[in-house]
């Protein structure tokens, strides 16, 4: 890819070791579920990934339910909550789109668990909610936030949420591949994957289980993944889960390289009037968070693009108006909520990516303040 992709929290590139498991797949191409031969190596591929899978995050292999995608997972994972007794919702206020849309459909009773000023979940808040009548909670909470990065305290949250006997669901799509990721060290009930956030396809997931849950199927046909979700198979896509799955789980220390480099663009646009989204709180190594007010966030991805440098929003443009990053107004900060710019790097970033970055990024916002300043004597 020509320039500088830095845009690896929305999408990673494919890893090469990917295509070339999944053109094998593509090429031979049998249905999993058929008993001759390309059916049996079909089913080879996906048992062969589902392992590797469960490898990652330190499951077992049978506790992995492939999906469509994260949004797939997320909406089995909490329906499979509510199937096992769960009457009502505590969802994280910075929480995934997906999640909380997927809690609002539910036609429970949804409760937001705030943040600080760093993103970081109030455990205290945590404990009143579940200790408020209703019945038994779901509490939603993503082990990284996919904007600021910052990761939250999934093992205290879980010890709360166990003492109140209710199921706790993390979605670990953004953390996976970046800081170790185990499922009972966490003491997760549920848990989500997406394979291109690890250099593998877009287009597949995974739900993975905790000791003792089980998933209540949303899609519904025949028995394929143990009945637990019907549908044939996506055999290349689940191939090149694995296979991106191993690459993440031998690369997390080089993963980690990425913090140095984060840091010292991080310090270079903040020495230009940038503030950082999420500083002071534990971060993934891989990504920066930053804002200024009255420079909306696609304008600047605009800029950047032009001088060749991929990053997002920390907000979506729709209808020609910027909307607030849910994260930041969850942080109080309103007035940096439509100028959110993430930076994420990856398997294939360089040092040498995030120079250019803040090179360009303290050059397109010095250009920014000049125009502003000449604005305001026109004015005046």
């Amino acid at each position: 890819m020509s320039g500088v992709y830095l845009d690896y929290n929305a999408s990673a590139l494919v890893r090469p070791e990917v295509l070339a498991v999944m053109a094998e797949a593509l090429a031979d191409n049998g249905n999993p579920s058929a008993v001759h031969a390309a059916g049996r190596r079909a089913r080879a591929r996906v048992e062969t990934a589902r392992a590797k899978v469960a490898e990652l995050v330190g499951a077992d292999p049978t506790a992995v339910v492939f999906t469509s995608g994260g949004t797939e997972a997320n909406a089995q994972g909490l329906q499979s909550a509510i199937a096992a007794g769960c009457e009502r919702l505590i969802v994280c206020a910075t929480e995934h789109p997906c999640v909380i849309e997927a809690a609002m459909a539910s036609g429970k009773t949804v409760k937001p668990l705030p943040v600080d000023a760093k993103g970081v979940i109030d455990l205290v808040k945590l404990g009143q909610l579940l200790n408020q009548t209703g019945g038994r909670a779901v509490v939603a909470i993503h082990h990284a936030n996919n904007e600021s990065g910052v990761i939250q305290p999934i093992a205290e949250a879980a010890r709360l949420v166990r003492a109140a006997k209710g199921w706790l669901h993390v979605d670990a799509i953004q953390s996976a591949g970046k800081i170790p990721v185990d499922m009972r060290t966490l003491g997760a009930d549920s848990l989500t994957l997406s394979a291109h956030k690890l250099g593998g396809p877009q287009g597949v997931g995974a739900l993975v289980l905790g000791e003792g849950s089980s998933a209540v199927r949303i899609l519904h046909g025949a028995g394929q993944e143990r009945g637990l979700r019907a549908g044939t198979e996506n055999v290349p896509g689940i191939a090149g889960f694995g296979v991106a799955a191993d690459c993440a789980q031998r690369d997390l220390p080089k993963a980690e390289a990425h913090r140095a480099w984060r840091d010292a663009a991080e310090a270079a646009v903040e020495s230009a009037g940038a503030t950082i989204l999420g500083k002071g709180a534990p971060r993934l190594p891989n990504t920066l968070f930053l804002s200024v007010p009255g420079w909306d966030s696609p304008q600047q991805l605009i800029v950047l693009d032009l001088d060749g440098v991929m990053v997002s929003a920390g907000s979506a443009c729709s209808s020609g108006k910027t909307k607030p990053s849910r994260a930041i107004v969850a942080m109080g900060r309103m007035d940096l909520a439509t100028g959110g710019v993430r930076v994420s790097g990856g398997w294939g970033t360089t040092e040498g990516d995030w120079i250019k970055f803040a090179e360009a990024w303290v050059k397109a916002w010095d250009r920014q303040k000049s125009r502003a300043a000449e604005r305001a004597k026109e004015v005046a």
